[in-house]
């Protein structure tokens, strides 16, 4: 078990570790017992009724954040012609084809997200083993791999995320700063849990959320009722 630091422990203090606190209540501890010098990242972490083991049960999506992630998102478009011209015009940051695919290959990746047009994953594909286990690897299921570049590049500046579900059954997953408030913050949150929802496997039996945890960047988890779920998705 990791050694905590001092301004942990006294954070632990506030949080009753065998209660399952409400979304809202949840949310305020998390916000009240933060203590980094930076802006910290709220995450949520939630087990779902799946065994990712099997194909059909894989939950694999995205969402734009009704009010962003707080972060400012370096967009890589892999596009040529007129796509790349789109790419460059909707903000993108970085667009190329075999150039960054030879820039990346060499090390670089001074980017947050990677999308591509269908006709350049025959360069991407080669990327696969640097890009994929860092999650940068364009998807057609997230919607980084398509025609729409414009729309794509948008929608990662706006704040879109991407999630998956791991090999545990868990999605782990950003929703945006500390210092957005808890207001902003519960948008964004029914926002991600709607999705979430909707992606729900056919084959999953059960209950479909198991657990739902939040935390901040260096701050203890909290536990928080799915039963409200219920009430946020229908």
């Amino acid at each position: 078990m990791p050694k905590r630091g001092k301004k942990y422990l006294e954070s632990m203090k506030k949080i009753d570790s065998e209660k399952i606190y409400s979304l809202e209540e949840g949310l305020k501890l998390a916000l009240e017992s933060r203590f980094a010098s930076f802006d910290e990242t709220v995450d949520v972490a939630l087990k779902l009724g799946v065994d990712p083991r099997h194909a059909d049960q894989m939950v694999r999506g995205s969402v734009v954040l009704p009010n962003g992630t707080g972060k400012d998102v370096r967009v890589l478009v892999f596009a040529r012609g007129e796509k790349a011209k789109e790419a460059e015009e909707a903000g993108a940051d970085f667009v190329g084809a075999e150039d960054f695919g030879e820039k990346i290959q060499a090390g670089w990746l001074e980017f947050d997200t990677a999308i591509a047009t269908p006709d350049m994953m025959a360069v991407v594909g080669k990327l696969g083993k640097v890009l994929g286990p860092r999650g940068l690897m364009p998807n057609p299921k997230s919607g980084t791999v398509t025609m729409d570049v414009a729309r794509a590049v948008k929608e990662s500046k706006a704040g879109k995320i991407e999630f998956r579900v791991e090999k545990a059954g868990i999605v782990h997953a950003p929703v945006g700063k500390a210092s957005f408030g808890s207001d902003k913050l519960l948008e964004n949150i029914k926002s991600l849990l709607e999705t979430v929802q909707k992606l729900k496997p056919s084959s999953s039996k059960g209950a479909y959320f198991r657990s739902f945890g939040l935390s901040t960047t260096m701050g203890p988890g909290i536990k928080v009722d799915t039963a409200e779920i219920k009430d946020i998705v229908k």
